[in-house]
């Protein structure tokens, strides 16, 4: 264990609170900043297991705030850092708060690990940086093209890391998942949309069908980011896909999961979830040669075969009444 005690930003969200509870199962001693809220909510941190739970420190804050930040990594060995705003449509209705959220609470957590001298940052990327794919596999050299306020936000949170590990000899290791899906993602992400629907009718409103995806199941990029975490100096400075390079259209995805749960599906689109046309990102198809080749990473759950696998556990996650009652499959989530 090269790292004992890690700072991770963004616990309370999807992947976030999936990491927290593998670092600390696997005996790491985890700090988890959540964004605060007059609720006293910790967000799917409540979901873990309850061991788990009571073994993490979990402090609130605001990633736009810098003493927040600093204050909560103080004593932390590394750090993981996952805290974003990540919702496609809602970046086109609020991008300074994408700004302020994803670029400058980046830049809050590179200066509070440089200042603390911490030593790792694995920076969470996203593969929405790419844009629509120029070829396939995309491999961490193709061009970005920031074709939505999110993504840009995110092109820029990427280069700030960058520039840290350039300018002041900070290490970190930038990792770029591709379509993480899995038990507790939110229903703004189109397999939660999917099936929360099909648990209620037949008839599945989406935006955009024939766009590909390389969906990813959330244990394989936890074990993707802390590959991260403890790969080598080589990794150190590099930016790295996690993706299963087997990618699928967002309609072909829906009907799998309609076979899966053994229910007839009708596919309408709603024009109100459609993207903007030059913003939609029509293909994802990722290379993972350099994880493996950096982190000695490869998806447990690649191809076909893997996508029905990482499905069925994510379908029976979602039907489950206790988890089924976060979402509300009428409405739609921005």
């Amino acid at each position: 264990m090269q790292f004992k005690k890690i700072f991770v930003t963004g616990a309370d969200g999807f992947i976030g609170s999936h990491l927290v509870e593998r670092l600390v199962t696997q005996g790491h001693d985890v700090t988890a900043f959540v964004m605060y809220n007059s609720f006293n909510s910790i967000g799917w941190l409540q979901a873990i297991d309850d061991r788990a739970r009571r073994s993490t420190r979990i402090i609130a804050g605001d990633l736009r705030d810098f003493d927040s930040v600093r204050g909560a990594a103080k004593g932390s060995e590394a750090c993981m850092h996952l805290g974003a705003l990540i919702a496609i449509p809602y970046s086109y209705r609020a991008p300074e708060a994408y700004l302020d959220t994803n670029v400058r609470g980046t830049l809050n957590v590179l200066r509070s690990a440089a200042d603390l001298g911490l030593g790792r940052v694995v920076h969470t990327s996203t593969s929405e940086v790419y844009g629509s794919a120029q070829r396939v596999p995309i491999d961490e050299d193709h061009p970005l093209q920031g074709q939505s306020p999110y993504s840009a936000s995110k092109i820029a949170a990427d280069q700030l890391a960058y520039s840290y590990y350039c300018s002041f000899n900070l290490p970190v290791v930038t990792i770029r998942p591709f379509n993480t899906f899995g038990p507790r993602q939110s229903a703004r992400a189109v397999i939660p949309t999917v099936i929360s629907q099909l648990a209620k009718s037949s008839r599945v409103q989406l935006g955009a069908i024939t766009p590909t995806r390389d969906f990813t199941y959330v244990g394989d990029t936890v074990d993707g980011l802390i590959a991260g975490l403890n790969a080598g100096e080589g990794a150190v400075g590099e930016v790295i896909n996690l993706g299963t390079g087997f990618d699928i259209s967002v309609g072909d995805t829906a009907r799998l999961i309609a076979e899966i749960m053994g229910k007839p599906i009708e596919i309408e689109t709603q024009t109100e979830r459609l993207r903007p046309e030059k913003s939609e990102v029509q293909r994802l198809q990722s290379s993972n040669q350099k994880a493996r080749r950096l982190m000695g990473w490869e998806p447990r759950f690649g191809g076909i075969g893997g996508l029905r696998q990482g499905l069925a556990e994510t379908v029976e996650w979602f039907l489950k009444p206790s988890n089924l009652s976060h979402y509300r499959a009428d409405e739609y989530n921005v």
